[in-house]
């Protein structure tokens, strides 16, 4: 019966020795599995330098803010340079004088260069802060060419002004014209000009008619009346007669009308005051 039973436990085969230190797990041990993979998928470090940079990006504005409040200060003082002949250092300072006590960094830099491109004499204003307290202003001003019409004056810009004190550009020519051909009127000075140079006489003014005529003037009083066609081509002829007619009795000389084909009419001073009311 022994041996029955023996032959019997031998038709079951016994479990398989377990290796040491080998561990199996059940399906129900397993169950974090999928969330460990995904966590580990994701890349943490970049996540978290985006995160780190849209909260400094935050935080600058704010902080900017706040450091700037705290070094916030009064305008105390506005020191203004430049060279003035027609407009006044003075003056100028009064003006600028309006933005002492505003704020150092709220004021709007380009709100006074505005007002005080706006003087007359103004052609630009650079505008700039000092730390901690001042604001310095440089200052250029328009330089005039020529008196135009009505008193005014023309910049060597072509720019028309009207100034309330146009008598301080001194001694300078005298242009006139349509206002919307001051540039031509300007070239057509500077040509001539250059051409009596040449001949040591001197520029007076330049007059430009609506209907088109011009009429030059020298520096000696002679009127050149010069018409609206060929215009260069008479100047050259009024030129011509002039050196060798006309300059050894320039004082002589009162008008000369070169709108001639071939040649120029002179009118002469004893003539005008032969002429005159009481002759």
């Amino acid at each position: 019966m022994l041996e029955n039973l023996l032959i019997r436990s031998r038709a079951f085969p016994s479990e398989p020795p377990r290796r040491r230190g080998a561990t199996s797990l059940g399906p129900e041990r397993d169950r974090f599995g999928v969330l460990r993979g995904i966590l580990a998928a994701v890349p943490w470090l970049q996540v978290g330098l985006g995160a780190l940079i849209v909260l400094l990006a935050a935080l600058v504005p704010w902080g900017t803010g706040k450091v700037l409040s705290a070094m916030d200060q009064q305008i105390l003082a506005i020191d203004v340079n430049g060279d003035f002949v027609g407009d006044s250092r003075v003056a100028i300072e009064r003006e600028a004088g309006n933005w002492i006590g505003k704020s150092y960094f709220a004021t709007d830099l380009s709100e006074i260069k505005n007002e005080l491109e706006q003087r007359p004499w103004v052609a630009s204003a650079a505008v700039r802060r000092v730390w901690p307290d001042r604001l310095v202003i440089d200052i250029r001003e328009k330089k005039p060419l020529a008196y135009w019409t009505d008193g005014r004056l023309v910049s060597r810009t072509g720019e028309l002004f009207t100034p309330p004190n146009p008598e301080v550009a001194g001694r300078l020519p005298r242009l006139a014209g349509p206002d919307d051909r001051v540039r031509e009127v300007i070239r057509m000075a500077q040509t001539m000009n250059d051409r009596l140079v040449s001949h040591e006489l001197g520029f007076a003014g330049l007059s430009l008619e609506a209907r088109g005529a011009w009429t030059l003037t020298l520096a000696n009083g002679i009127q050149v009346v010069l018409g609206r066609d060929q215009v260069d081509e008479r100047f050259e002829r009024f030129m011509t007669v002039y050196e060798t007619r006309l300059a050894s009795r320039s004082d002589e000389v009162s008008r000369v009308d070169a709108r001639y084909t071939n040649g120029v009419a002179v009118q002469w001073k004893q003539a005008v005051a032969a002429s005159g009311p009481n002759s």
